[in-house]
């Protein structure tokens, strides 16, 4: 019999708790990422408060770096830690691939100086669009429709970039280039990007709409991964006919691998955490796994280098702890994590090599503490043995330390 009927899992994209171990092999903007600390810093720079994922003892996690974070709750009502990556990368799919079990020997490849040639050309070729040429390099969603979104209302070229991430992203007017038109190119790079020298994590369709200096982009953009290379905890569930649900971009990561119920994409942070209390509440759902991704912290915040933002994030998140709670099952557990670091105080716009937190809490646990130190997969060891089914590649059990 399992230990809990329902394991529910949301990660805070991006929201590292210090450098890691192995942060000087990794860089941002040519530096180094061993003083990043995206919880610690924006504490210490614009203040923090989140006195519910402190009462879960979210200040009690040793730290990796002296800077101020949440205060440490004498009497914290759960447990936690502070996990470790073992993969090579610092990038979404790469986090949450491991969260499920896996381990990436090889990065996916990232493109700080534009795609190549051949590949925009084959692009132009598949489309009949031309690409401008100006904008294939990293850079801000928004700021890449600003500067060229004129531009393609009249020319009806393609806006190809890409970020600090494994992507190629698109962005297109939904008035200039139709959505069907735009996710059928996408598709077409997806295949030209499956192996060196352009293996992408991700191909992102990213729609927008309205007129130059009011651009807005919409809720209809929509991902193209790839399937993960070996068995993750997700497909060891479902095979086992044990339910799924994901929320947000989750689906996306794992191109749908183990998946049984995909909740659809979310149009906020507030709005997974809602898609997430109606998946709870839902009378079907009775034993199983739900896996969310809150990406705003990220994508809103720690790209744009918008600390302010950030801590206003994290605090509106925490003030849905409750709700979230409430929604729970007496045999629930909510584990809260993340699946990279991204410093919005650190240099240049990219993730940061970060350990990262582990909140566990259920209303059946009567014990608390600070479980060991380990390393992402460790989550998904956990739900594996709950659940009686194999882990994947990697990862330990911590289910024997929650009581």
């Amino acid at each position: 019999m399992a230990k809990f009927d329902r394991i529910h899992l949301i990660v805070l994209d991006s929201v590292g708790i210090g450098a890691a171990p192995d942060a000087i092999n990794f860089f941002n903007a040519g530096e180094d990422d061993t003083k990043s600390d995206t919880l610690g810093h924006i504490a210490e720079t614009a203040g923090l408060n989140v006195p519910h994922m402190a009462k879960l003892g979210l200040g009690n996690i040793p730290r990796s770096t002296a800077l101020a974070t949440v205060p440490a709750e004498e009497n914290p009502t759960g447990y936690v830690t502070k996990l470790e990556e073992v993969s090579l990368g610092k990038d979404t799919m790469t986090g949450h691939w491991e969260i499920m079990g896996l381990n990436i020997t090889e990065p996916f490849d990232t493109f700080w100086d534009g795609f190549p040639e051949e590949i925009l050309v084959k692009i132009e070729e598949f489309s009949g669009r031309k690409i401008i040429r100006e904008a294939n390099k990293p850079y801000s969603g928004t700021a890449v429709i600003d500067d060229f979104g004129p531009r393609q209302m009249e020319t009806g070229e393609l806006i190809v970039y890409t970020s600090a991430d494994p992507v190629l992203q698109i962005a297109a007017h939904e008035d200039i280039i139709p959505l069907d038109e735009l996710y059928r190119i996408c598709e077409y790079a997806r295949s030209i990007t499956l192996e060196r020298p352009a293996l992408l994590g991700r191909i992102i369709a990213r729609p927008y709409v309205g007129t130059p200096g009011n651009f807005t982009r919409t809720a209809n953009r929509h991902d193209y991964a790839v399937s993960p290379f070996a068995p993750t905890v997700l497909d060891k569930l479902n095979e086992a006919g044990i339910a799924t649900y994901s929320v947000g971009k989750i689906n996306d990561i794992f191109n749908g691998a183990g998946i049984n119920h995909d909740q659809g994409h979310t149009k906020s942070n507030m709005h997974g955490v809602d898609v997430l209390i109606q998946t709870m509440k839902d009378p079907e759902f009775v034993t199983g796994f739900s896996f969310t991704n809150l990406v705003d912290f990220d994508a809103l915040f720690g790209h744009r280098r918008d600390t302010a933002g950030y801590r206003d994030a994290l605090q509106e998140f925490d003030a849905r702890l409750p709700e979230i709670m409430v929604a729970m099952g007496e045999r629930d557990l909510l584990l809260i994590t993340a699946d990279h670091g991204n410093d919005p105080t650190y240099v240049g716009t990219d993730h940061t090599r970060e350990y990262i937190p582990l909140l566990a809490y259920s209303p059946s646990l009567t014990g608390s503490g600070i479980l060991p130190q380990g390393h992402f997969a460790d989550i998904s060891a956990t739900i594996a043995e709950n659940f009686g089914v194999d882990k994947a590649m990697i990862g330990e059990s911590f289910l024997g330390s929650l009581v």
